[in-house]
């Protein structure tokens, strides 16, 4: 862990969500979740599907509200959205009609930033992911990689305090994706935000954290927390280092049991009915 500070505090949290008046039962989307990311840190979470991933990145952006816990980014409860936290989605969300440097800019331009000054600061961010040609080009013009590039840039730009990344780069193929894993290694050594990344590739979450959550099924709640202590900077070597082969193994025999364990209790309660 690179700092004793945490910019990120879940505490505790248990969220709910209602049927409605339709007969559909409440559904417990996550049950005493308790997770932390460091200053600088990147953790990752990595999960079987529908154990509410997607709800906590909500909590922590401010799209949402626990019904039990807490939320805290800097000691301070999350009450609404800001700019001290960005997400990231798995589908680059670009303005089409927007170029690469307008796209990359927006944000900044938008909160009456000088022109000299967030055309520099677009300029820097465009070199430094790998865009440098492409500052005029469209969206429809870049490939799937770049374009998730574009979108990391816009949201480096702002100096957001926390990234939070859902699947980043669960759309590019396999190559395109471990190009894109080391890069992000290399900006986040220039920008140094708080991450929390959302993935569902066992080797991602090993290769980019410091830390990985591994979760269970619905409801949502910490199975296992694992120190992933490998020095950086990392390079692809590490996917076969035999610890890294180890922990991947004793991950995915987490998540392999988890289904079964749950299947296995629910038909054991219907029995006890």
């Amino acid at each position: 862990m690179r700092s004793k500070s945490n910019t990120v505090e879940m505490s505790h949290v248990r969220v709910v969500f209602g049927g409605g008046s339709n007969g559909v039962e409440d559904v417990l989307a996550l049950d005493d979740v308790s997770l932390h990311v460091a200053q600088q840190e990147i953790v990752s979470r990595v999960d079987p599907s529908g154990c509410g991933k997607t709800t906590i990145l909500n909590l922590i952006a401010g799209f949402l509200r626990a019904d039990e816990g807490s939320v805290l980014i800097n000691g301070k409860p999350v009450v609404k959205t800001g700019s001290d936290r960005l997400l990231v989605f798995q589908t680059p969300a670009l303005f089409p009609w927007l170029t690469v440097a307008e796209n990359v800019t927006f944000g900044l331009r938008h909160r009456g930033m000088k022109r000299q000054e967030f055309e520099a600061r677009g300029k820097a961010a465009i070199e430094a992911c790998g865009l440098t040609g492409f500052d005029r080009h469209y969206p429809y013009q870049l490939s799937g990689g770049m374009r998730q590039r574009v979108q990391i840039a816009r949201s480096l730009i702002c100096e957001p305090q926390v990234m939070l990344l859902d699947e980043p780069f669960g759309a590019l193929d396999a190559q395109t994706r471990l190009t894109m894993q080391r890069w992000l290694l290399d900006l986040h050594e220039k920008y140094k935000p708080s991450v929390l990344a959302i993935t569902h590739d066992v080797e991602e979450a090993l290769f980019l954290s410091d830390r990985v959550y591994v979760m269970s099924p619905r409801p949502g709640r910490i199975h296992e927390e694992l120190v992933i202590d490998f020095p950086r900077p990392r390079d692809l070597s590490l996917l076969q280092h035999p610890r890294f082969v180890e922990l991947k193994a004793h991950v995915l025999a987490i998540l392999h049991a988890a289904p079964q364990q749950v299947a296995g209790k629910t038909l054991g309660e219907r029995a006890d009915d």
